[in-house]
């Protein structure tokens, strides 16, 4: 029984993170706008200089988990790098395949909004998934955890509010010297904590 809840567990982790592979390239890339947190800044480069964020997202977050795994919990760091994982290649493998079909993104803008609505929705819900397993997305979740284990009253808000305005005010040179994307952005990030958190407390 245990290990079949094992096995659940893990499988359920795969399956939200290809489910936010997805979120990206349907509502997140097509809309050209930045995501929060450190796949935010991944997404920017990979809309600059062309690297797929599944390398970039792998990059930065197995050293991290390395660390997550020595200093603040090995089962949490597995989880955590299998989320990273699938994720990570499941962008490199859907940049093979055509989902222009199912992408939202309106020719003339109209109604822009909605890809950073939903995508925000899925993102939130992908978190409550992750809270419940024990498992981080990665990036800003890992330096989170390492910080509150080495010390425990020492707030990580500050943090993560500094990487997203970072990425908020970058999304306005990186994208064309434009409001909208930052606009989206801070959009996105409220819908995703909101969604997360009120799943969350729902159960």
């Amino acid at each position: 029984m245990k290990t079949m809840r094992k096995v659940l567990t893990y499988f359920v982790i795969a399956a939200v993170a290809f489910l936010s592979a997805v979120n990206y390239e349907i509502f997140i890339f097509p809309n050209e706008f930045a995501p929060s947190g450190i796949n935010g800044i991944c997404t920017m480069i990979q809309y600059v200089f062309g690297i797929n964020i599944g390398y970039l997202s792998l990059m930065i977050n197995v050293p991290l988990a390395i660390w997550c795994y020595f200093e603040v919990s090995k089962p949490i760091a597995i989880r955590s790098m299998v989320y990273v994982g699938v994720f990570s290649v499941g962008l490199v493998l859907l940049d093979y395949v055509d989902l222009s079909a199912f992408a939202y993104a309106t020719e003339n803008g109209t109604s822009k909004i909605l890809g950073p609505l939903v995508a925000g929705v899925i993102q939130g819900y992908v978190y409550s998934i992750l809270m419940k397993a024990s498992a981080y997305t990665g990036g800003v979740d890992f330096i989170s955890a390492i910080v509150h284990k080495r010390d425990p009253n020492k707030s990580v808000l500050g943090f993560t509010f500094t990487i997203n305005i970072f990425v908020a005010i970058s999304s306005y040179f990186v994208y064309g010297y434009q409001m909208e994307p930052v606009i989206l952005c801070i959009l996105y990030s409220f819908m995703s904590s909101t969604v997360g958190e009120r799943l969350q407390k729902s159960g």
